[in-house]
């Protein structure tokens, strides 16, 4: 299947007192259209900064040092300011994380779904078209949804409405940064629920960031695993969560609560810490924490193992 989004030997850094904080560092991602591709991996692995640069949104303080984001084909990093405005929403939109935080609080949310469609046709911003596209994703009443203020909804409600302002262009590509970490538990099956029903009605590309491995094997076809900024696994959802290659992964998957017995009384952790990206160490970034460490793995950076459908960036290979 030809890929509506690549990245290619992508690099971000953020400047930093002291040097440079390398929070993505070479990777290489594509997904097809129809696919649901998940990013997964602790806090601070780098993964909401390369969905930021998937369609380079990214802060004021970062920088891209190498690599490429190709929508279509077309290099988004490349283009100019207006050029990339125009793509935005059109070709590729995103679901933030805090949909209280997304929204205007004194507009209503009528009026900031037109003006977002607006932007790109006015002639599509009529009430009868943003109510259908509420309704589409669960809201109810949708037409008096339109009058009311993002503080008059519920988290939940609130992020379905994000989901939908998302939608309203019909995008080729559909970016979700962890679109349940600030709703409660109800709230959150209900989102996973609506991205369920998405993949049978949506066209276009999915890319799920997240933590929660039960949202990855829920929704996502294909899982990148992230640690220190790369990607460390890659594969089918099955595959990687039955048989994972990587010691990162395995060692992130036995912490899953899901899978804890909770007559053990313990929560299985990894041990030691995430290592200073200011100063990554070389070889393995993994190699302190890793049980399975071999002598090599502190000194050159572990190629890139292909197999059948993945890949593992590890020197031992797929085992």
């Amino acid at each position: 299947m030809t890929a509506v989004l690549e990245v290619q030997n992508l690099s971000v850094a953020y400047a930093m007192p002291g040097g440079a904080l390398q929070a993505v560092r070479d990777v290489s991602l594509s997904i097809a259209r129809g696919e649901v591709l998940g990013i997964m991996g602790e806090s601070g692995c780098g993964k909401s900064t390369l969905a930021a640069a998937m369609i380079n949104l990214l802060p004021t303080a970062a920088r891209v040092g190498q690599g490429s984001v190709r929508l279509n084909g077309t290099d988004m990093l490349r283009l100019a300011p207006a050029a990339q405005r125009a793509l935005r929403g059109r070709s590729v939109a995103m679901v933030f994380q805090d949909p209280m935080t997304a929204f205007n609080p004194v507009l209503t949310v009528g009026q900031q779904l037109a003006d977002f469609v607006g932007a790109h046709d006015a002639s599509l911003a009529r009430p009868d078209r943003l109510a259908a596209m509420l309704d589409r994703v669960g809201i109810p009443d949708a037409a008096r949804c339109l009058g009311r203020y993002p503080h008059e909804l519920s988290g939940g409600m609130r992020q379905r409405v994000a989901i939908a302002a998302a939608l309203l262009m019909q995008p080729d590509v559909l970016i979700a940064d962890e679109p349940t970490t600030a709703l409660d538990v109800t709230m959150e099956a209900q989102i996973i629920h609506l991205f369920r029903d998405l993949r049978t009605s949506f066209d276009g590309a999915i890319v799920i960031v997240t933590h929660h491995l039960g949202v990855i094997a829920e929704l996502c076809d294909r899982v990148a695993v992230m640690y220190a900024g790369e990607v460390v696994e890659e594969g089918p959802v099955d595959a990687i969560f039955h048989d994972p290659q990587h010691p990162y992964t395995r060692a992130l998957l036995a912490c899953d609560p899901a899978v804890v017995d909770p007559g053990s009384g313990r929560l299985p952790t990894i041990g030691g810490r995430l290592p200073d990206l200011t100063a990554p160490p070389p070889g393995c970034a993994f190699q302190p924490r890793c049980a399975a460490a071999l002598a090599v793995c502190k000194g050159p950076v572990p190629r890139r193992v292909p197999g059948a459908g993945r890949s593992v960036l590890c020197h031992r290979g797929a085992e």
